[in-house]
């Protein structure tokens, strides 16, 4: 290792000897954690075990990030130990990806255990078989009702996928808050909303009616959609046009080629008499900019639903915008900061159609629904979420998509207000496990000082330990007897907390409700368990 690069400036350093002694010890920590991931195996750090300890963090041997590692992985024979010193040279493009990952450092520190969830999420969900295939667009009808894939990709660019994953379907309206941040990128937002709203319609989603300045409601609506499509690089040819959105897909992406579909682009142009009407009814009331070629804005319009994705990719471009407009998985900034807040606000306030507001009241993230059947889902600064199933409801939205979000937010911290509502029934994943069981301790004996058997009993059925003790010792029932909680102290005996636990000066439950006076407490701890 004669010198390291800057991954901040790209300029090449050459460290003086302490630096290096750092920089060597700092591997060797990174060697170490990733070889202490694989429990019972011994001999060193193979190809194999490196591997999969990157695989439970969640980033794949094929990650961008990894760069010239992959070439000097792809040597290597499963079985092949990695020694220290090829390690540290091996590594060096990008140390700090995998000292996060070795360190569990990444924005979900326990991925392996959260993919697991995720996967019981979508198993719960299989059995979901209501709701039916668009069909007004007839390419979409023929789509076979049952596939179903999700995929999800962090802020760190930790993936996993489910299901019908890897299967291409058109994104459909799910390309709407992409053309509005590339709208937004190229005219900036005063330009851009002389001619679109930013208020839900509260309508279907191609509903002929305009707001009361006579533009389309928001860019997340057909109207909207098609607003935004004639403002992209209107000065240049259709085709160059289409480039551009594609390729801003492909960067979105983590530089995965979005697809085509012409069947579709084909069926959907054919039988557009609505958006047809929704084009001509906004140059009736002067909502275009001047000159719009409105048959070639349409053609856009539809090429753009008729783009081509599938969950696995669908979840990176998700995640490019939860990350602020910088790829996870790539380092490339897509979209500026701004143009992401605007973006995420309209998705959260405008993109679930007429069912967007019991959206963002039950779900409370950003998400932008498509009638093939997609649900893109953002949640800002954690991980972006791609949800495929063409059965929809009566809104238009995929019915294992909404109830698999809603099951998500059930077990998990995500709801926009969750950090308001100070909720502990719900998994924070963000933070690491024995940070949640501190946290949890943490409520558990505030809640029985207060005397909240509520809240007890639902951190009994979180299987929070009713045992646990804080960093002096004390447990739930020590604080209970010590305010002569009763009703606590009965609830937690009963559920065979130990009544003889000694705190760091020595005292048991029983100690602490003598102390205070409480004799029919003192009592009833002292019988303990059997409450004899």
């Amino acid at each position: 290792m004669d010198g390291f690069t800057d991954q901040t400036s790209g300029r090449e350093n050459v460290p003086d000897g302490a630096t290096q002694t750092v920089l060597n010890a700092d591997i060797s920590n990174i060697y170490a954690a990733l070889d202490l991931k694989t429990p019972g195996q011994t001999g060193g750090l193979t190809k194999k075990r490196f591997l999969a300890a990157l695989a439970r963090q969640g980033v794949r041997a094929n990650d961008a990030r990894l760069g010239g590692m992959k070439e000097t992985l792809a040597k290597l024979d499963d079985a092949d130990v990695i020694g220290l010193e090829n390690f540290a040279e091996m590594v060096r493009p990008c140390t700090d990806l995998v000292d996060r990952a070795a360190k569990d450092e990444l924005v979900i520190p326990d991925f392996e255990d959260f993919a697991r969830e995720i996967e019981m999420i979508y198993s719960a969900c299989l059995a979901n078989e209501g709701g039916e295939v668009a069909d007004y667009i007839p390419q979409l009808a023929r789509v076979a009702p049952n596939q179903f894939g999700v995929s999800i990709c962090t802020a760190d660019g930790q993936r996993a996928s489910f299901g019908d994953a890897e299967t291409p379907f058109c994104v459909q309206s799910s390309c709407k808050p992409i053309n509005y941040a590339i709208a937004l990128e190229a005219l900036g937002e005063a330009y851009v909303h002389r001619h679109v709203g930013r208020e839900p319609s509260g309508r279907s989603f191609n509903e002929l009616e305009l707001n009361y300045k006579r533009l389309p409601h928001n860019p997340m609506i057909n109207a909207g959609a098609i607003m935004c499509c004639s403002l992209i690089e209107r000065e240049k040819p259709l085709a160059d046009r289409f480039d551009t959105v594609m390729e801003t897909w492909r960067a979105l992406a983590g530089g995965e080629r979005a697809g085509y579909n012409n069947s579709v682009y084909l069926s959907e142009k054919a039988t557009a008499d609505r958006n047809h009407a929704l084009a001509y009814f906004m140059r009736e009331n002067g909502a275009f900019p001047d000159d719009t070629n409105i048959l070639e804005t349409l053609d856009f319009y539809f090429q753009c639903c008729s783009i081509e994705s599938t969950t696995d990719k669908m979840a990176v471009v998700a995640a490019t915008l939860a990350n602020a407009g910088v790829c996870p998985t790539t380092g490339e900034r897509v979209f500026a900061n701004d143009t992401v807040k605007d973006c995420l606000s309209l998705m959260y306030s405008c993109g679930m159609y007429d069912f967007s507001g019991e959206f963002a009241f039950s779900v409370g993230v950003p998400a932008k629904s498509g009638v093939s059947g997609i649900l893109m889902v953002v949640i800002p600064e954690v991980m972006g979420l791609a949800v495929w199933s063409p059965r929809l409801d009566k809104h238009g939205n995929s019915v294992r998509g909404v109830e698999f979000c809603r099951r998500l937010v059930e077990r998990f911290a995500f709801h926009n207000y969750d950090n308001i509502a100070q909720r502990t029934d719900r998994i924070d994943p963000r933070m690491p496990r024995d940070r949640q069981e501190t946290d949890y301790t943490f409520h558990l004996i505030r809640a029985a000082a207060q005397g909240d058997l509520n809240e007890i009993s639902r951190l009994t059925a979180f299987g929070v330990d009713l045992g646990a003790a804080d960093y002096d010792g004390r447990t739930a029932l020590h604080l209970a007897a010590s305010d002569g909680r009763m009703e606590v102290v009965e609830h937690l005996l009963n559920c065979g907390v130990d009544h003889l636990a000694r705190d760091r000066w020595g005292q048991t439950a029983y100690d602490d409700a003598v102390r205070h006076g409480w004799s029919d407490v003192a009592n009833r701890v002292f019988a303990g368990n059997s409450g004899g």
